[in-house]
C-alpha cells in the first residue's frame, strides 16, 4: 500500500538532520542503490547550475560546518533550502538562522536573521516532505554569480508513474561519497498526487547521503524541477522500490513557486 501523500518525515532520513559516522571505505555502505554514478562537480557544472550553494552552520564550539545544499534562486538575495535545517519533524527549533551562513562561488554571505519563511501552514504540528522548504533573505545581494531562474517546469510534469530523467546536483556533497560536491544522472520514477499544501512529492532513484538535503533535481534542459528532502534506508545498496526504498523530493510548484516570486520582488 503506498505511503500517504503528505508523508511525515518520521521514518525517513533527512540528510541534514542526522549526523554520525559513515563506514568510510566500506563498499556496502557507499550508496542508496546498487548503481552509483556520482561524480564531483566541475567548472562547467557550476556554470550550468549557477545557483548551487552551501548552507554552513556553526557547531556548539562555534566551528562552521557544512550542513546542506542551498540555492540562490529567483534573485540575488533569495536562498531556498529545506525547512528541516532549522526545525525537527515536530517543528521544534533545532538551529538559529544567526548561527548559519550561505556560501556560493567561494564567498560567504550572512542571512537576515528574521527572514526565515517556512513552508508549513500556520498552526501545523508536523513537517512533511511537501512542505519541507524554507526561504531566507541575504543581508547583501550576491554579485559574483547569477541566481537560478524562477522554476516553472515542474507544474507540467504529470502525476503518476513514469520515468523523468534528471540530474541530481549536490553542491554540499554527501558523506558517503568521496568528494565535496556530487552530480549524478538518475530519474524521477513516480510523482504522487498533491496533498492539501498543493505540492507533489517525487519518488526518485538518485543516490544520496548525509549532507545531501536540498540537492536539486534538474531536467535535461537545465530546469530545476524538485528539491531533495529525505531518503529511506540510507546506504543500504538496495534496488529502487516504488513503495519501500526511494528518495523523496518536493516539486517546485504551488505555494513554493508563489513564495519564490514574492521573495524575489520583495528583495530586489
Amino acid at each position: 500500500m503506498p505511503f500517504p501523500r503528505r508523508q511525515i518525515l518520521a521514518g525517513l532520513i533527512g540528510a541534514a538532520l542526522l549526523s554520525g559516522p559513515v563506514a568510510a571505505g566500506d563498499g556496502r555502505l557507499a550508496a542508496l542503490y546498487p548503481q552509483d554514478g556520482r561524480r564531483a562537480m566541475a567548472g562547467p557544472d557550476f556554470a550550468r547550475f549557477p545557483g548551487a550553494g552551501i548552507l554552513f552552520c556553526r557547531d556548539a564550539g562555534g566551528v562552521p560546518k557544512r550542513a546542506a545544499a542551498a540555492w540562490l534562486i529567483a534573485g540575488p538575495r533569495v536562498v531556498m533550502l529545506n525547512a528541516h535545517n532549522f526545525r525537527s519533524r515536530r517543528l521544534e527549533v533545532t538551529r538559529a538562522v544567526a548561527d548559519c551562513f550561505f556560501q556560493i562561488a567561494g564567498r560567504n554571505h550572512d542571512f537576515e536573521p528574521d527572514s526565515l519563511h517556512l513552508g508549513v501552514a500556520p498552526g501545523a504540528s508536523a513537517l512533511h516532505i511537501t512542505d519541507d522548504w524554507a526561504l531566507l533573505s541575504l543581508r547583501e545581494p550576491v554579485t559574483a554569480v547569477a541566481a537560478q531562474p524562477v522554476p516553472d517546469a515542474a507544474a507540467r510534469l504529470p502525476t503518476g508513474g513514469g520515468t523523468v530523467p534528471v540530474t541530481m546536483v549536490s553542491p554540499a556533497g554527501h558523506e558517503n561519497f568521496g568528494s565535496a560536491t556530487s552530480l549524478e544522472t538518475c530519474a524521477i520514477r513516480r510523482i504522487d498526487r498533491p496533498g492539501e499544501d498543493g505540492i507533489r512529492m517525487a519518488r526518485h532513484d538518485c543516490n544520496n547521503g548525509y549532507g545531501g538535503s536540498g540537492s536539486g533535481l534538474f531536467d535535461a534542459a537545465g530546469n530545476l524541477l524538485a528539491m531533495h528532502s529525505a531518503s529511506l534506508s540510507m546506504n543500504s545498496r538496495r534496488a529502487y522500490d516504488d513503495e519501500f526504498h526511494y528518495g523523496s523530493a518536493l516539486l517546485l510548484e504551488g505555494p513554493l513557486l508563489d513564495a519564490l516570486r514574492e521573495a524575489a520582488a520583495r528583495t530586489r
